[in-house]
């Protein structure tokens, strides 16, 4: 048996059909980096707003529908489009200053380094004599 997340907001309809949410895997790696990355097909630089500020890493933008085709002309309309905002808390190891951010193939790649206090370090130990 799966063992499913309840969500108690799923059946009251808030979402619309110009709301969507964007796929989004987070990772580290080694000590040296939390890396983000979103699925954003179909967009341009200009359409992407990143932000950090006290420790919350905000991903917000619009997704159009293309001008090249009016509404009218469409038969079905499956993929979402319009507005869409995430935010995650970071750790305080992060050094939110020093965070990139990289647009490629439609996804958005945000790098935020961690701060050198943060990163493992060997201690060397003396033995006393």
């Amino acid at each position: 048996m799966a063992i499913v997340r309840w969500d108690p907001f799923r059946d009251f309809g808030f979402t619309t059909g110009n709301t969507w949410v964007p796929p989004v895997d987070i990772y580290q790696t080694g000590a040296h980096e939390l890396v983000l990355k979103a699925e954003l097909p179909e967009m341009t630089r200009e359409d992407i707003d990143v932000t950090v500020e006290n420790f919350v890493l905000t991903v917000k933008g619009e997704k159009k529908l293309g001008a090249d085709v009016k509404e009218e002309q469409f038969h079905r309309i499956e993929r979402r489009y319009g507005t869409f905002g995430r935010s995650f808390s970071l750790p305080p190891t992060v050094d939110a200053g020093k965070a990139s951010a990289e647009y490629n193939n439609g996804v958005l790649t945000v790098r935020l380094p961690l701060r050198e206090e943060a990163k493992p370090r060997q201690i060397k130990v003396d033995v006393a004599a």
